[in-house]
């Protein structure tokens, strides 16, 4: 009413879903500020209610925020939630022009495209019904097509991914790697599922209560996010997708132990610590390696071992079919911390050093307690490493 003072510029609380709040007002995002580059894949994580799709929704100029400015350059397309954009009323060929059009397109620019996202959506069948009889999983394939096809500079993606089945999920991630690094064009990228902000992203903005708690490279701000949020770091990881099956290689499970072949997730320096592979070789090549690299909790690599790293016959062979192979980390070899294990899968070549791939599976162990054998020295020794024996008089 006139004269009144807008109730949204009034002061209001944190948003934290966990407590009950005293005021009537509560700030979704509060003192967001951040700079997305061309061509750059920007991930986007935190908990349930931490401000993720609001911030989607405010860069897609869905929602426009109580205070401040978004610059952008460019059209941008968005997939929020299922059915956004869509007529339900309309058929799947129609919401394709429609979109277009949303977005500056020309008829013609759309006829050239659209074969190619019917294809890429799977939904040629259901082309010509009404999108309200379409599935959910149908209406995400043929959104994401539409919005990853029609050539927008910045592409806005929602967790709907989720909803697809695993087959499309690969192909999603294939796409956006593609417009990005192929096509220069930029992605923000909301997901729980953490490995495929890992495979995807470059940078991660971690999100709490509607602030940004960091912005910075991916490993450091999912590290962040796993530690800071009591989210189990599992020492278990088992393949429930072709995404991580290789051409020589299909890792069954991955997997931490202890000194009597345990699984375990906790750990003490003082005992040695196994990183577990189990899957099949499916070809056979003179340099095919299976290994792992591992990182601290600031995403520093600290080594990596290969089972080619020495030569036969103490080198560890792989042969054709079911394979399990231990590598061992000695006792007083890392200090007290968290770590992340990658699994590197990978051929040697004379000009190319092996390394691990982008979406590696992973798995995580943490250590208490980075002592020495030595009396004088109680507490936890300083470094990233605690080795002990190293001195000899000369």
């Amino acid at each position: 009413m006139l004269r009144r003072e807008d109730p949204y510029l009034k002061i209001g609380e944190t948003n934290d879903r966990s407590k009950k709040g005293e005021s009537e007002y509560v700030w979704a995002l509060r003192d967001i500020n951040f700079e997305v580059e061309q061509g750059e894949v920007l991930g986007i994580i935190g908990k349930n209610g931490a401000g993720k799709s609001t911030l989607l929704k405010i860069l897609s100029r869905v929602t426009s925020p109580t205070t401040g400015s978004i610059k952008a350059q460019g059209r941008i397309a968005s997939l929020l939630e299922v059915g956004t954009g869509f007529h339900p009323e309309l058929t799947g060929r129609e919401n394709i022009y429609m979109n277009g059009s949303i977005m500056g397109m020309t008829r013609k620019e759309i006829d050239r495209k659209l074969d190619e996202i019917v294809d890429f959506a799977g939904v040629e069948r259901y082309l010509d019904t009404p999108v309200k009889r379409y599935s959910s999983g149908m209406t995400v394939r043929l959104g994401f097509a539409i919005a990853a096809h029609l050539d927008p500079e910045i592409l806005v993606v929602d967790e709907v991914l989720a909803v697809g089945d695993a087959e499309f999920q690969k192909k999603a991630i294939g796409k956006m790697q593609d417009v990005s690094r192929g096509e220069g064009r930029t992605v923000l990228f909301v997901s729980h599922q953490l490995n495929s902000i890992r495979a995807l992203c470059n940078k991660c903005i971690l999100m709490i209560n509607g602030f940004i708690d960091c912005y910075e490279d991916t490993e450091c701000a999912l590290m962040k996010y796993l530690n800071q949020h009591d989210v189990l770091l599992s020492n278990i990881w088992e393949n429930s997708s072709d995404i991580f099956n290789y051409e020589e290689f299909s890792p069954l499970k991955m997997y931490s132990v202890n000194s009597e072949i345990e699984k375990s997730s906790m750990f003490t320096n003082d005992r040695k610590i196994g990183i577990c592979v189990e899957g099949n070789v499916l070809k056979k090549h003179h340099g095919f390696n299976i290994g792992f690299a591992i990182y601290n909790s600031k995403g520093d690599l600290i080594f990596w071992s290969l089972n080619t790293d020495i030569e036969p016959p103490k080198a560890i062979n792989v042969d054709i079919g079911y394979n399990k192979i231990v590598m061992w980390i000695k006792p007083h070899f890392l200090n007290e911390g968290d770590y992340r294990v990658e699994l590197i899968t990978s051929i040697h070549h004379a000009e190319w050093l092996c390394k691990p791939e982008k979406n590696s599976p992973i798995i995580f162990f943490t250590i208490k307690g980075g002592l020495s054998d030595s009396p004088y020295w109680q507490e936890t020794r300083p470094g990233i490493m605690a080795p002990i024996n190293i001195f000899q008089k000369l």
